[in-house]
């Protein structure tokens, strides 16, 4: 027994000597290399940062929004939420430094999930489609105030609806493009553009588009949608607003007000809208009102409400062109990159 303990001490003290070499006589040791890695956690708008360094002795943090720190794990608070990239210089006693940097995701607001981070190496924009599989949420609706069912048969839209029920599966063909300086493309990728066959009917009669295909009639019972020729606006821009009150024209039976001259409107309070302003440029579907809703808005998918004119009757003038909404559309559109 005691043999064994000997032994056992004996190759304790071995290991103990192998890999925990004495220092010298004057004290002295082996530096570890400069280096530098940021941890960080959020909470809100609130970000804590915590340096870990080796050798470092001074330490300068830039947060990417204007703002800078010299301590060695700050705490900042962000007074926009946003992508932002917060870079890390670490210097030791000598005068080196090393340079880290973290991508950071910031309590993200509804413009930044639109068009995506701008920070991120090749940043293209963020784009978005139709999605084919569609959500319970999705609706044909009328344009009165509570959206109620077009068709009560149909409560929301089945995987492929556009296919199945138009007979337009290039409904989910187009993307859409937002892009951080308020910048917008559209990428109709077989050159049609898919909307209401009332609008499609009066570009035609202008000369400025053709209708290729039309659809809806088996289902709707009356060809309801149409894909039209269509080139995109290069320039075109967006204008998203969190917070308003928007007014559309819409028929009288749906109407929550008159505006002048004698033009019946409803009005849906405390939206968020998304707009292309001083631009024949839309989204999802080509129509008189290219103004929509957005009522939800995550990293992935988004869901707008597009309103519509079905009936030839609701165009109530020619010059100046007003078309009263009869229907909208309530659709999912997921992130594509």
């Amino acid at each position: 027994m005691k043999k064994n303990l000997f032994y056992l001490t004996s190759v304790f003290l071995y290991l103990l000597v192998f890999f925990f070499p004495a220092c010298s006589d004057d004290g002295s040791r082996t530096d570890l290399p400069l280096s530098a890695v940021i941890f960080h956690s959020i909470n809100g708008k609130q970000v804590a940062f915590t340096a870990l360094t080796h050798s470092a002795v001074n330490w300068e943090w830039n947060f990417g929004d204007g703002n800078v720190s010299t301590e060695k794990d700050p705490v900042h608070v962000y007074e926009e939420g946003g992508y932002y990239i917060a870079t890390l210089t670490a210097k030791d006693n000598t005068g080196n430094s090393v340079t880290v940097k973290v991508n950071l995701a910031v309590s993200l607001t509804p413009y930044t999930l639109l068009t995506g981070d701008h920070t991120a190496e090749g940043y293209g924009g963020k784009t978005w489609k139709l999605t084919m599989s569609h959500t319970v949420n999705d609706k044909l609706v009328n344009s009165d105030a509570g959206l109620s069912l077009l068709a009560p048969n149909i409560p929301s839209l089945p995987s492929g609806a556009f296919n199945t029920y138009v007979g337009l599966p290039e409904a989910y063909n187009d993307e859409f493009t937002f892009y951080y300086d308020g910048s917008y493309r559209h990428n109709p990728s077989d050159g049609t553009s898919f909307g209401g066959i009332v609008y499609a009917m009066v570009l035609q009669q202008m000369g400025l588009s053709q209708i290729t295909k039309t659809g809806g009639k088996a289902a709707l019972g009356q060809d309801a949608f149409a894909l039209t020729t269509y080139t995109p606006d290069e320039e075109a821009t967006f204008v998203l607003n969190e917070n308003e009150d928007f007014t559309i024209p819409t028929v009288p039976a749906f109407a929550t007000g008159i505006q002048p001259p004698g033009i019946p409107v409803i009005t849906y309070p405390g939206v968020m809208t998304l707009d292309f302003p001083d631009s024949g440029e839309f989204i999802g579907i080509r129509d008189f009102h290219r103004k929509v809703i957005v009522q939800e808005i995550t990293s992935n998918s988004m869901r707008l409400v597009m309103f519509m004119t079905l009936s030839p009757d609701a165009i109530v003038s020619q010059n100046p062109l007003i078309a009263l909404s009869t229907s909208a559309a309530i659709l999912t559109f997921e992130a594509v990159n």
